[in-house]
Order: C-alpha cells, then structure tokens, then sequence
C-alpha cells in the first residue's frame, strides 16, 4: 500500500471512532422516555433533598426533573417544624402522587410512603421481639394510644406496667419503650406493651443484683409488703425478706410493730439463694446487739434479776435485757414437783435467777431460780450466823424462806 493510501486509512479509522462517540438525539430520546416509562404513581422512590422551604421539598429522584414534596405530604409528626424534621442532602423515601402537576414536577407524598413503610418495619419488629420508643398521645378507656408514623397503637391498661395503673393519664405525653405484642396489618391492629419490657428489666437487674451482693452487704430498701412471718424489701430490682426475728433484738409479735409499708430501711445480707433468687435481710444493727452487753456483764454462777416473758411445756423465758432471754427447765424452777410452770409463775413476774451456763454462739441461757433461791438462802444464814445469837430463831429471822427450806 502506498503513504498516501496508509494516510487516508489512518484517517478513515479515526473519523469512525469519534462518530460512535458521540450519543445521538434519538439515544437521549430513548434514555428519557424510559425513565418517564419507569416511574409509576404509587411508586415508592427514594430521593436527597435539594431544598427545605415553607411550602415544602424539592427532591432529586434522577429523575429528568426535580420532584417536590408540598408541606401537608411531609410527615405526620404536627409538633416539629419542616426545618426540624428534614435537612438538605438528607436521603428520603416518598410515594409518586403525580407525574406532571401540570408545571411540569412530579409531586411525592413522605406521608404516604411512611403509611406503608410503616407496617414492614413493625411487621420486621414484631417478629424479631424487638422494643421499640413511642409517645403516648392520649388516654383511652381501657388504655393509652399512641401514633407510630401515622399507624394508632393500643397500650392495655394491664400492659401499662408490671405495677396497677390507676391513672392512665399521667403517661400521655410521655415517651415509653415497648413491645409489640400483637400485630394484624389486614385489621390495622397493633397492641403495645410497656409491662413485658418493664419485666425483662426487672429480670436483668435482679440478675446484676444477685451476681454481685455478698453475705453482710449493707444495703437500702423500700418496705413493699408485710406478712406475718416477716417484710419484704425492695432492693431496687429484687425483693429480700426480712424475718420477723431478724426486725428486732426484741421479741416482736408482727412486723408492723418495727415497720410500716413505704418505709426506707437500711438492711444488711443474711443469706443469698442464686438458684431461687432469693435473699434474706436482717434489720437489726450489729452495734446493738445486746449480746455483746450479755457476754461481758454475765457469767455463769452469777444471781441476777428478771422477768418471766413467756412459759411454756418445758420451761419458762426470763427476760434479762431487751432481747436478751435464759431458759429456766421446769426441774429448775422449785423444790417441788410441778406439772407446769404456770403453777407457780405468770408472765411478768420478777424473780432470781442463777446462771447455770451462757453459749454465746447459740445465745442460749440456761438459768435456775430453784438454785437462785439456795445461795440466796445460804448467804442469808451465814449471815445470821455472823452476827446474830445462835438462840435466835431461823423461823424468826427469815420468814417465808426458812418455810421454802423446810418443805
């Protein structure tokens, strides 16, 4: 081939190449007509914001033009303002209402695409068990409402909390988290819970609880309950019992004689049970135990004074200290023989007694009036033989116990 043939090939070939470079009319044509063709009212789009104004939004879909969202389209929230809801290059999901709005936009409605939108997220959320946050927008009989997005949402009055509601009417305006406990989107039907999630809560703190309280942890609580054995304390999360002989160092015959309901207590732990969940409390102070004063102000073989605080078959309590009381066994209560030691005591009375022994571990005291009597006898005769006449009579001198000696 010769140059100037090689020359126009060469030439020839670069033409070609920038023609099919350049796109056609008909190419633009085409692109147009099929994005127009692709866009269909009822469509959900989804757009970045060009512009927020008082009237509305103007949206790029790519799109051959700009899409505008009128104001009353934009969300169902009425207590925020279009500035506040929405902000330029913000991403949005809106609902094709118009192609042409006869100026030449295409109009999308947010609010109705929130509609539909909607009912998949609480349909995805429902069946995952999720929680979600609402606002409560009014009380109900029967209940609370709230709007989520435009779809109504009933709270039971049952579900409102794991505690009784008897004011339904404070939540409104409050924001909650909640559960859905119940979905139907033929019926439009979405039943909300506040109690279950309350529970779960509840739960997990008790599990925290549990997991790091140890035996004589001092603790606060609110008495919630009171029953005959004992009260039971709010830990904050768990309940703790507190037995009625651990309210006081002094007998108590019911827990309302130490605290009321509604009480704020400081308590300390007894016991824990991780496998039940259960805890005991005691609310005595371990300063006051009378115990301390018991072990360094009485030993065995000492007299002391008390008062018979109760009897029973075997025996009776004599009261030596507020919350500190000895057993005196029925053989060591008189010379002779009774069937009951109500044949010769009462509650209340104030006798002698000797202390036979003191087991400060089991706090137990085991004490003797018959004993009590004895010493008491023998000191006062060697009394008498110190000072007195021998020709004096014992009868003369000691009355009643010289009659006790010789029965």
């Amino acid at each position: 081939m010769s140059d100037e043939n090689k020359m126009n090939s060469e030439n020839e070939t670069t033409i070609d190449v920038e023609v099919e470079a350049i796109p056609s009319m008909d190419a633009y044509a085409e692109e147009i007509e099929q994005s127009l063709s692709n866009l269909k009212v009822g469509e959900i789009v989804k757009g970045k914001v060009l512009s927020v104004n008082d009237s509305g939004i103007i949206v790029n879909i790519g799109y051959y033009c700009d899409a505008v969202i009128p104001l009353e389209e934009v969300s169902h929230q009425t207590d925020m303002t279009i500035d506040e809801q929405v902000k330029i290059d913000d991403e949005v999901s809106a609902e094709v209402v118009q192609l042409d709005d006869g100026e030449g936009n295409v109009v999308l409605s947010m609010k109705k695409a929130e509609a539909i939108l909607v009912w998949e997220d609480l349909q995805k959320t429902f069946e995952e068990e999720g929680f979600m946050t609402v606002t409560v927008s009014e009380a109900v009989k029967g209940g609370a409402v709230c709007r989520i997005k435009g779809v109504r949402a009933f709270i039971p009055a049952s579900q409102l909390s794991v505690e009784y509601v008897k004011d339904i009417k404070v939540y409104v305006g409050q924001e909650i988290k909640v559960k859905i406990i119940e979905l139907d989107r033929e019926q439009k039907k979405v039943i909300l819970s506040r109690r279950v999630v309350e529970k779960a809560e509840l739960e997990q703190r008790k599990a925290h609880l549990l997991a790091s309280l140890n035996i004589d942890d001092r603790l606060t609580g609110t008495v919630t309950r009171l029953v005959k054995f004992g009260a039971f304390v709010d830990l904050g999360g768990i309940d703790g019992l507190i037995h009625i002989n651990d309210l006081s160092w002094t007998r108590v015959k019911h827990p309302s004689e130490v605290v009321k309901e509604g009480d704020k207590v400081e308590v300390y732990v007894i016991a824990i049970n991780r496998e039940k969940g259960k805890i005991s409390l005691g609310l005595k102070n371990v300063d006051d135990d009378p115990w301390m004063v018991i072990k360094e102000s009485f030993k065995a073989g000492q007299i002391v004074e008390g008062k018979v605080g109760r009897l029973t078959n075997f025996g009776a309590f004599i009261v030596l200290a507020p919350g500190v009381d000895g057993l005196v066994h029925i053989s060591q209560i008189s010379d002779k023989h009774i069937q009951s030691p109500g044949e010769v005591l009462t509650v209340g009375d104030t006798v002698k007694v000797k202390v036979l022994s003191i087991d400060s571990e089991r706090r137990k005291i085991q004490l003797s009036i018959k004993e009590a009597v004895t010493d008491i006898d023998k000191k006062a005769l060697n009394q008498f033989n110190d000072h007195e006449d021998a020709s004096t009579s014992l009868k003369d001198v000691f009355g009643d116990i010289y009659k006790k000696m010789t029965q």
